[in-house]
């Protein structure tokens, strides 16, 4: 940690002003990449990713986030050891895509709904691409292949859940965020207890509709700026880097390693790009030449969702700073993720790829736009999403009742 603090700030100067002089070197690529950039945020991003920042804001505020997250608590605690509110963060990332997770992270720790280690915990398995760009960009967009989204998505959702699991154990000897004693209050049936949860939290926050609509969407507007600004910065630098020569030595060296791994070595610059910006790489890892089957194609584009690219890492960084959150275990959570989704689409392609005929209709041009047209389904995602979870919490609620009925029955 000392060394990190020692190192990080002169290594942090010494890399922007090398993208400086390459700047000044090729400003007409750097101002092409810019403009790309800002394109991209602005076209694809602000729409999908705006209207969940105000809409996760004002939830909290009104207490529908505390009320969801006591009705989930059973599913959610002994599966990953995080208070039900994560359930909430769960759906509102796997509908949205991956700052979301982030921002809401760092709001319920604010909040003390969660301690350092469950942030931690969920941050890591949370962080997704949205359905919306795994389906419509990735392989409706990129693949010209609507039959592949299926055994995408089981990589990629899968992946993120087993990483869920694994990530229970981090931190083990942690104490978990002490339950609220309600003197007076109603106790065992778990609705009136999440409607409890849901009145006590609107009054603790106490600001009327018109002061908590207009801080939402300053706090949601601050948020999108600093995440176009990374969007930009980094496809500058990958134009830059490209221009310049540089990124065809990584991709020689790249090239060793998956010869060596006995993997294509085409597959290196889908990597390299996809290991800076997701888009790039998942652009580019369909491109790749003919010659490379389509498991490896869309194992690499796995792999690169998986991970998110470091502009995404940016994001979440700056997001997680002041919360307390380490960036280790999220960086470590997003390395195991991208092996495993990797791993699992040659594991699936036999049951679900495209010559099984299975999922034809899993990419439905509905999900195949971007921008503001996108955002009802993401928004029906969403619901379907706490459906399933609350579903699933019902019944482990139900079971844990059958298994222990007398601790509960003490409890009472």
């Amino acid at each position: 940690m000392m060394l990190s603090k020692k190192w990080g700030g002169p290594l942090l100067l010494a890399t922007m002003s090398f993208l400086f002089v390459l700047m000044l070197i090729y400003p007409g690529p750097a101002w092409n990449a810019g403009v790309r950039g800002l394109a991209i945020w602005w076209d694809v991003l602000f729409p999908s990713l705006f209207p969940f920042f105000v809409i996760s804001e004002m939830m909290l505020g009104f207490g529908i986030v505390h009320f969801i997250g006591m009705l989930l608590d059973p599913f959610m605690k002994p599966l990953f050891r995080i208070p039900g509110s994560g359930g909430f963060v769960a759906a509102m990332s796997f509908a949205s895509g991956y700052p979301v997770s982030a921002k809401l992270t760092s709001k319920l720790r604010e909040q003390r709904l969660i301690t350092r280690e469950e942030g931690e915990r969920l941050v890591a398995f949370t962080t997704t691409s949205d359905p919306i760009f795994l389906i419509g960009a990735v392989s409706v967009g990129f693949f010209h292949n609507s039959q592949l989204a299926g055994t995408l998505a089981l990589a990629h959702y899968g992946g993120a859940l087993i990483v869920g699991i694994l990530m229970r154990f981090h931190d083990r000897g942690a104490p978990p965020t002490p339950v609220p004693v309600r003197q007076g209050k109603p106790q065992g049936f778990i609705l009136r207890l999440a409607l409890a949860a849901m009145h006590e939290a609107r009054l603790k926050d106490g600001r009327p509709f018109g002061e908590l609509l207009r801080q939402a969407i300053i706090s949601a507007l601050q948020l999108m700026t600093v995440v176009g600004g990374l969007v930009v910065v980094f496809s500058v630098l990958l134009e830059v880097l490209g221009t310049s020569g540089i990124m065809t030595q990584l991709y020689e060296l790249l090239r060793h390693v998956l010869t060596s791994l006995q993997l294509p070595a085409a597959l290196a610059e889908p990597f390299v790009g996809g290991g800076f910006e997701v888009t790039l790489g998942a652009k580019a890892s369909a491109a790749v030449a003919g010659g490379v089957p389509l498991v490896f194609k869309a194992a690499a584009a796995a792999f690169i969702l998986s991970w998110a690219g470091l502009s995404v890492h940016a994001q979440i960084a700056s997001i997680l700073n002041g919360t307390g959150l380490r960036y280790l275990p999220f960086m470590v959570a997003r390395l195991i993720h991208a092996v495993l989704a990797g791993l699992l689409v040659p594991l699936l392609w036999p049951l679900t790829g495209p010559d099984t005929e299975v999922f034809l209709d899993f990419g439905a041009p509905a999900l195949s736009g971007a921008g503001w047209e996108s955002f009802p389904y993401a928004l029906l995602l969403l619901l379907l999403v706490l459906a399933l979870l609350l579903i699933l919490s019902l019944f482990s609620g139900v079971i844990q009742r059958l298994w222990n009925p007398v601790r509960i029955t003490n409890r009472k």
